[in-house]
């Protein structure tokens, strides 16, 4: 059995378990759980996104979805059940939360103002302040918006880049998983596999028709508690509200690698538009499924592309992107360079030190996934409690 990740996934209690492979059956992944000596058990469970239909169609409870391992701990912020954290008025909704998948993050953009607004009704209002400050516009922000919208509270939203969050980031055409999603205002949303462009165009025709307004290129700087409510100082100016709903994402600032010549221009960390790059020598260093993504789509506009990662496999990408991978392989088309490590990155080429040698490699550009530094300065700064979950729920 594989080793547990660090995401949300489920956690079976065998004494409960009762063998009726309805959590089997749910799973849209087809080949993370499976049943061993009759018992439910996470047979792949690296390849485990977080979709939680298990935990539901499980008849017995015997399934818990929770963050981390007994080994390695995740940095999760406080969140009840309303999403609302340690910090009266303060709520997180969507992938900051721990939750992936746009489904989850629409869901619970939705649930979050659906909470605020039957909580702001029992609140006298002081003041002319907004009912509900949203800080994103990704799927959770834009869902938080709509139902904000639909429940006549008066609300702000504004998004530190353009509509869309974490979805602007992906490479052109990227295929996007999701599930069958209800969006306030719109209604139900039947899509399980999409492009990023076409996600993006139908978040944008969403918010077209519903005449919903998204402050884009604001940034939040502080947050100051009064009584009752709250001053959100931003890049362009000041608001009170009444309550705030983070939907900012997990992404934070990007992890560097700390090698020699890692300031040269050509080294990024992440890939818009690998059409921009042909014929040229291209490193990507990482193991999951952002930098194999990469890899491949570099690959297929014709640049010579090495993938390098310090592990001995790549056990955490999807199996549509390992099938993809082996298939480039097998026809020479990128080449896979395991247990390695990038030394030094030069203007004409890059050390790379592989089962104890070091090579010189061609190189025109670089491009790191090693993940991001979680904002959990900018939550503690705030008074949002962060908790390292080492699997629990």
């Amino acid at each position: 059995m594989n080793e547990e990740p660090t995401t949300l996934h489920p956690k079976i209690d065998p004494a409960l378990c009762i063998g009726s492979t309805a959590c089997v059956k749910a799973c849209p992944q087809h080949d993370v759980l499976g049943l061993i000596s009759g018992r439910g058990a996470l047979i792949n469970a690296t390849h485990c996104v977080g979709h939680g239909a298990c935990a539901a169609a499980c008849p017995v409870g015997a399934i818990t979805l929770v963050f981390g391992n007994e080994k390695r701990g995740v940095d999760i912020p406080y969140v009840s059940p309303n999403f609302e954290t340690n910090v009266k008025g303060i709520f997180i909704a969507g992938e900051l939360g721990g939750m992936g998948l746009v489904r989850n993050a629409v869901t619970q953009g939705r649930q979050a103002v659906e909470y605020i607004t039957c909580f702001i009704k029992d609140k006298k209002k002081s003041s002319d302040a907004y009912d509900v400050l949203i800080v994103g516009a990704g799927p959770a922000g834009i869902s938080a918006s709509l139902a904000a919208q639909k429940a006549g509270l008066k609300f702000i939203t504004i998004e530190q880049n353009d509509i869309g969050g974490a979805i602007l980031h992906y490479p052109r055409h990227k295929i996007v998983m999701t599930q069958p999603m209800d969006l306030p205002l719109h209604g139900k949303i039947k899509v399980r596999e999409t492009t990023k462009e076409s996600l993006l165009e139908l978040f944008s025709g969403v918010i077209q028709k519903s005449g919903l307004k998204v402050n884009t290129n604001e940034k939040m700087t502080a947050l100051t508690e009064l009584p009752g409510e709250f001053k959100v100082t931003t890049t362009k100016g000041e608001y009170l509200t009444r309550t705030i709903v983070l939907a900012i994402g997990r992404r934070g600032t990007p992890r560097k690698l700390g090698v020699p010549g890692e300031e040269l221009t050509k080294v990024s960390y992440s890939l818009l538009d690998p059409e921009q790059h042909k014929g040229h020598d291209i490193i990507v260093v990482g193991g999951g499924d952002s930098a194999v993504e990469a890899t491949m789509s570099l690959a297929s506009c014709g640049n010579r592309v090495t993938l390098s990662y310090r592990g001995d496999a790549l056990s955490r990408i999807k199996p549509g992107n390992k099938d993809r991978l082996d298939k480039a392989l097998s026809e020479k088309k990128l080449s896979l360079l395991l247990n390695s490590n990038l030394k030094e990155i030069r203007e004409k080429d890059a050390q790379i030190e592989a089962d104890g040698k070091l090579t010189k490699v061609p190189n025109d550009f670089v491009y790191i996934f090693a993940g991001g530094e979680l904002p959990n300065d900018f939550l503690r700064g705030i008074g949002v409690k962060v908790e390292k979950k080492f699997g629990t729920a």
